[in-house]
């Protein structure tokens, strides 16, 4: 006898595949029915971000047999440990609290993030005021999810006006410390440490570097500039980072997943604490909303829907994503690491083999950019590949509005133009310019672009991530894929390892081996 999730899974699977053309053609209400919004206040009203699901061929039926799935699932009972402070990380023995530091979650575990905000808060304010001396510059050192979240969100609220010119290092690279040094003016330079057990190597290496390069330039007490963000509170104040300067965040707070924490403390120094709050608003906005509904009522639910449909049902190896706006540049980097290290699996959450695809390959860029360097492969190639598009009715700049309304004409002719296909010669018989259409695409739609849209659209995909895990029955929350090639680098730094011959050889010519 079949399994509640088996049986879902058959009756996904002999579900009749429909074209998009069909599935509009039949029901005049699909884009009520597959559309929603989710919304907060803002200054002139509700604001927020609709989310039009009704260019991918869900359906009616698909959307009752995903229901189903999600039931076996125990997606309900999933979602209650998430947001009640249970484990769910089972690898590590966690849980995942992000959302508390936003202020939705188990009650201790807000009254937690509330009382670590208040403390970075207080840092901010005296940084701004003067009690450290002039400051305009922040060198925030991290890796992964220390520094994708602080970068995306930097880049995206500070184009108009930065409190501090923050640049953000990740890579051990020195050519990538050197151009942050190059940009700063050492004498009005503060270092932010973002490491969750301030002992990786890259990080650590690079704050070195960075205290070296204040010392050798006057600053008579470099370690006195450094803000230590970190799970670690007591390995910090052992590195030489005075407590006061200590802003940790708690350890069930996982790196791709913190930005909401002490990591976001170079995003509350540019943009000031105001926004920073609110950034948190919008994502508590979109917490309980995931909270608050179920089914294909809840969005988040719904995208990982489609998202299962074309991995497991269609075969997709990889879904795009397209920020028709430029502040939005750095969000396709942030989604391959909040999607692909927390869904890129081959177990279970049990331990036993995935039974079916799980992450696939997240991309994208910006537009409208990319329409001149991908979109040949989308429209015409043999890939079939689900497309997000995300883009703002509120513009960014104050140029005149034929900008704007050529970018948004182009982000929406772009899914028309997926779903609809045709041929472009014009006797419609030359195959070069034919487009096969049928090829599925999803919008989001920010009313305006602003720190909670920021923080709504963040958290929307991490709840998606979650329902994603959920229905592929993973853990979402830990990433052991990086640690045999990081036991390896420490083996070849103490001089030891037996490695293959391609590897010793490539060792011995740059003087390793």
């Amino acid at each position: 006898m079949s399994d509640p999730i088996t049986t879902a899974w058959n009756r996904l699977e002999a579900l009749p595949q429909r074209s998009l053309q069909q599935l509009f053609a039949a029901d005049g209400a699909r884009v009520a029915a597959l559309s929603g919004r989710i919304e907060w206040p803002g200054e002139g009203g509700e604001t927020g971000i609709l989310f039009d699901w009704s260019k991918t061929h869900l359906d009616n039926e698909l959307l009752a047999a995903f229901e189903e799935l999600a039931q076996a699932c125990d997606f309900g009972g999933q979602r209650a440990k998430l947001l009640g402070g249970e484990i769910v990380n089972v690898t590590e023995g966690r849980a995942a609290t992000h959302t508390a530091m936003r202020g939705v979650g188990d009650e201790a575990d807000v009254e937690e993030g509330e009382a670590l905000l208040a403390r970075m808060g207080m840092l901010v304010e005296a940084i701004h005021g003067g009690a450290f001396g002039e400051i305009n510059h922040l060198i925030h050192i991290g890796i992964g999810g220390s520094a994708l979240g602080p970068a995306l969100a930097v880049d995206a609220l500070t184009r108009d006006l930065a409190l501090v010119d923050v640049h953000v290092v990740s890579n051990i690279d020195g050519v990538a410390l050197e151009a942050a040094f190059a940009a700063c003016n050492p004498a009005t330079t503060m270092v932010a440490v973002a490491s969750k057990t301030f002992t990786t190597i890259e990080t650590m290496t690079n704050a070195a570097s960075a205290l070296k390069w204040l010392a050798e330039n006057g600053v008579p007490d470099p370690s006195g500039r450094v803000v230590a963000l970190t799970a670690s509170p007591e390995k910090a104040v052992e590195w030489g980072v005075d407590e006061t300067r200590v802003l940790p965040f708690p350890e069930s707070v996982g790196g791709r997943y913190s930005l909401w924490s002490s990591i976001g403390f170079p995003v509350a120094l540019a943009v000031g604490m105001e926004d920073f709050v609110a950034m948190l608003a919008g994502a508590r906005a979109v917490d309980e909303h995931f909270r608050d509904n179920d089914g294909a009522a809840n969005l988040c639910l719904r995208a990982a829907f489609a998202d299962q449909y074309y991995a497991r049902l269609r075969g997709c190896q990889t879904r795009a994503c397209f920020a028709y706006d430029e502040r939005l540049g750095l969000l396709p980097d942030y989604l391959q690491q909040l999607e692909m290290e927390s869904n890129g699996k081959r177990v279970k959450a049990d331990g036993s083999p995935v039974d079916g695809p799980t992450a696939p390959i997240t991309w994208g860029g910006v537009g409208t950019d990319a329409q001149h360097a991908v979109f040949q492969l989308l429209h015409q190639g043999t890939h079939l590949v689900p497309v997000d598009f995300i883009a703002s009715i509120a513009p960014g700049d104050g140029l005149d509005p034929a900008h704007h309304a050529i970018l948004l004409t182009n982000c929406f002719a772009q899914g028309a133009a997926l779903m609809a296909g045709g041929n472009m010669a014009k006797d419609g018989r030359d195959p070069a310019r034919a487009f096969p259409g049928d090829r599925p695409s999803a919008t989001m739609l920010c009313d305006d672009l602003d720190a909670a849209t920021l923080g709504a659209l963040i958290a929307f995909h991490e709840h998606r991530t979650f329902a994603n895990a959920v229905l592929m029955r993973i853990n979402p929350f830990d990433q052991f894929g990086v640690e045999l090639g990081k036991k390896m680098a420490r083996d070849i730094e103490a001089g030891g390892g037996d490695f293959d011959p391609s590897t010793q050889a490539l060792l011995a010519r740059v003087g390793l081996a």
